[in-house]
């Protein structure tokens, strides 16, 4: 049985290539007894895959029960999985068998596994291990013959370093590993999954089935789907009931998306054909962020050059300038990128800037005699220790220098 007839036969749909190799996998490892450990966000379709792997496999004759690990509370989790003898606990009137005693021969689905308790996680990795395990309230071993497939959308290795699930057990449920796509990296996919969806509802509901402009197909596909599936489902059942009109535009749909859920490549393009990812973005913010300093800086240049009498002396004025050097210095470090991947700024050389200090003096003489008088003061005050000089000053040692050697200060 090749990939589309196995999408046929369990209805589903999409031609994304992570798709198809999920199902791939799925189709190959059914014919052994290999624990499968499928993972993807919520919503993205995990409980197909158990299903195909038991169809396929020699136990589709048997048993096959999907439990929800999530769902049960954490002091019947036990009872529910292993069973429990008459007396075991307040309110167990009846032995009582569990879903692997039920389930022998055939195939156990786990799902949301990481939700286990971690003495309930003891108990499966020895059922794993050794095919036995004893009911709640027995001494009893049982032996069990059950294909074992977990799925989860938590992150277990991050779990594994909180405490919170065992490595080895991690280990025997990964010994073949299935990862589903998220909806909004199945981009083609996601119209036909409406589609389909709208054909679904028009039935059920006796309506039209709605159709989507080239516009609303736009903004269904560049949609960050965090429900994935299961949310563009619902989507789609409530344009169907809620909208008169069968024909929906951008305007329409838009009304049925939640705001702030747009996936990130479409906030910004840096080109044609090209998304940022977050790292890019926060490049694109870093640079614009050394833009606005340089305008910054002009415009204390501007009014250094306009107005020298209204600033109050040529310490705070120097003060002024070297803050805004500092700034500027420190923002174009945190924005050299190694290789620059969508964003290109076009930023000007160092030396075109019009915040060389010295392209200031040059341009106002006075204030250029008041600057090298006040250094000199400085340095006779603190009897050429630059240092304090600087301090004093409100400039950096390194300035202070460069401006001695600039006015030929002798020191």
């Amino acid at each position: 049985m090749n990939t589309q007839q196995i999408k046929q036969r369990f209805g589903i749909i999409g031609n994304a290539p992570e798709l198809d190799r999920a199902i791939d996998v799925a189709t190959q490892v059914a014919i052994t007894d290999l624990s499968v450990l499928i993972t993807g966000e919520s919503g993205v379709g995990k409980e197909v895959m158990p299903q195909i792997i038991h169809q396929l496999s020699s136990r589709k004759h048997n048993k096959y029960i999907a439990v929800n690990c999530g769902a049960i509370p954490e002091g019947t989790i036990d009872s529910e999985l292993f069973g429990h003898e008459k007396g075991a606990f307040t309110g167990a009137h009846d032995s009582r068998k569990g879903y692997f005693e039920v389930a022998d021969g055939g195939t156990i689905f786990l799902d949301e596994v990481a939700e286990l308790p971690v003495q309930t996680q003891v108990r499966l990795l020895r059922v794993l291990e050794t095919g036995e395990f004893i009911k709640v309230g027995s001494s009893k071993v049982i032996k069990t013959d059950v294909r074992i497939v977990t799925a989860t959308n938590v992150n277990i290795p991050q779990a594994i370093k909180k405490g919170d699930f065992r490595e080895d057990l991690y280990y025997r449920l990964n010994t073949v590993p299935i990862q589903l796509p998220a909806l909004r990296n199945r981009k083609e996919d996601i119209h036909l999954l409406f589609r389909k969806f709208a054909s679904d509802f028009a039935n059920k509901y006796r309506m039209p089935p709605v159709k989507l402009s080239t516009e609303a197909i736009g903004l269904l596909q560049n949609y960050g789907w965090k429900g994935n599936i299961r949310q563009l489902k619902n989507v789609a059942e409530q344009v169907s009931v809620i909208e008169s009109s069968r024909d929906i535009d951008a305007a329409v749909l838009k009304r049925y998306l939640p705001e702030g859920d747009t996936s990130l490549p479409t906030v910004y393009k840096g080109g044609e054909g090209s998304d940022l990812s977050e790292r890019d973005i926060l490049y694109k913010v870093l640079f614009d962020l050394k833009g606005d300093v340089t305008e910054l800086k002009n415009i204390v240049v501007g009014l250094m050059q306009n107005n020298p009498e209204g600033i109050s002396s040529v310490a705070n004025n120097a003060a002024l300038m070297e803050s805004v050097q500092r700034l500027y210095e420190k923002t174009e470090k945190e924005t050299v990128v190694e290789e620059p991947q969508v964003y290109t700024p076009q930023i000007l050389p160092k030396e075109d800037h019009v915040v060389q200090h010295q392209e200031v003096v040059e341009e106002s003489l006075s204030l250029a005699d008041k600057e090298k008088e006040m250094i000199i003061k400085a340095l006779h005050k603190y009897s050429g220790k630059r240092k304090k000089a600087a301090d004093e000053l409100g400039i950096s040692e390194r300035t202070l220098y460069r401006k001695i050697k600039e006015y030929s200060i002798d020191n």
